[in-house]
């Protein structure tokens, strides 16, 4: 969800870092940000995304449930890989964010290298993000209010887990959406569901 990379891709196992994620549809967006402003929510950017996603040579990512991609926020590029979902309760995966050179070209040399090397585009997902931390319960949350074109808007609720941590992130993520009103959690990432959207009969 982060738009700027995180630094938890750490060497082996046991200090291994994950992101445990609910994605909620709004149908009432202005109350929910209502709550998050009486819980104290701190606004900490408005910014615009361009996620290119790739799906591997030799795998199918959207069998495996993993997800690779270059994303642009602004002139601020990286380049991310998502494992695939452990977790039952919420989104729960590994995830490896790095930076690298801003600007176009440095996205077009890169989106060079990984064709090269086999991986084939699969689409583009553009969303406006209003990006949200919140310290509740003695957890702080990073949260993100989505404009998504062609789907919505969206909220994200994230936090960030060690792996001895995660079934407890998992159960605090719930506690908080209920709190904002929020039941029914999204499951299908934005790339899949404009997928599914371009693949419906015209």
């Amino acid at each position: 969800m982060m738009a700027t990379p995180k630094p938890h891709n750490g060497v082996g196992r046991g200090n291994m870092k994950y992101e445990v994620e609910l994605k909620f549809r709004l149908e009432q967006f202005h109350s929910v940000e209502a709550v998050l402003q009486r819980l104290g929510a701190t606004e900490k950017s408005v910014v615009s995304h361009v996620d290119r996603y790739f799906n591997h040579p030799s795998r199918d990512f959207r069998s495996t449930d993993e997800a690779f991609r270059i994303r642009s926020v602004g002139e601020d590029n990286c380049v991310t890989y998502k494992g695939a979902v452990i977790g039952t309760v919420a989104k729960t995966r590994h995830e490896v964010e790095v930076a690298f050179a801003s600007g176009i070209e440095a996205v077009q040399r890169l989106d060079e290298i990984v064709r090269l090397l086999g991986f084939r585009p699969v689409r583009e997902v553009r969303k406006n993000r209003r990006n949200f931390t919140l310290n509740w319960n003695d957890r702080v949350y990073e949260l993100a209010l989505d404009d998504v074109p062609g789907l919505g808007r969206f909220l994200e609720i994230e936090l960030i887990a060690e792996n001895d941590d995660r079934k407890q992130a998992e159960e605090d993520v719930w506690k908080l959406a209920r709190t904002l009103g929020l039941s029914t959690a999204e499951p299908r990432s934005y790339l899949d569901m404009l997928v599914e959207l371009d693949d419906e009969p015209r």
